[in-house]
């Protein structure tokens, strides 16, 4: 399960774009032929045409491309819960759900809280995955400020307006930082912490 898991971490972000872009083509999209011979549509999706569709269609692919991580962070943080918490909340008749309320969640927080963190700056530096899938179109709905710097001033030719968008990128790094350490800091105050 886990080398399934880790399957699209595996596979190199501009190949996993170029299989989506083929998941997501207007013509040929494999989800749209499923959907019209089931009789659910009688017209192909135009995934990454509209601008609505193209930017539920990214997020679709960079959830895709996010997920190992995620899984593979928090399972790593599961297994730092000793089971001794689990065994004396069943003893006091703590249920499944009041278990993970209680338990779970809590000493998991700290994990959730860094990758969090690391998803919102993997997501926002993100250059490959929308420059191979939708170059920021259509109508420049998906752009990302990576790729916005990169349009403005290299296929623009406006350098200085492709380098301050990019500088802009850093006061939003800095504070998703902030926010995430601040945050980890006050539980940490709330446990009894210095």
């Amino acid at each position: 399960m886990r080398a399934v898991v880790l399957l699209p971490w595996i596979v190199p972000t501009a190949l996993s774009a170029i299989a989506f872009w083929w998941i997501f083509d207007a013509q040929f999209s494999v989800i749209s032929w499923v959907l019209v011979k089931l009789g659910l549509l009688d017209h192909y999706i135009d995934f990454l045409g509209d601008p609505w569709n193209a930017r539920w269609s990214t997020i679709a692919a960079n959830v895709w491309r996010g997920v190992p991580f995620v899984a593979i962070s928090l399972l790593a943080g599961l297994q730092t819960i000793s089971p001794a918490y689990y065994e004396a909340s069943a003893i006091d008749g703590a249920t499944a759900w009041q278990q993970f309320r209680r338990i779970t969640l809590p000493l998991l927080s700290p994990m959730i809280a860094v990758v969090m963190t690391f998803s919102v700056l993997f997501t926002f530096t993100d250059f490959q995955l929308i420059y191979v899938l939708t170059r920021g179109g259509p109508r420049n709905a998906t752009h990302l400020m990576a790729t916005l710097a990169f349009q403005r001033g290299i296929s623009g030719g406006a350098l200085a307006e492709g380098a301050a968008i990019a500088t802009l990128m850093v006061p939003f790094l800095l504070a998703a930082i902030a926010f995430s350490y601040f945050g980890l800091q006050r539980r940490a105050w709330q446990q009894g912490g210095q």
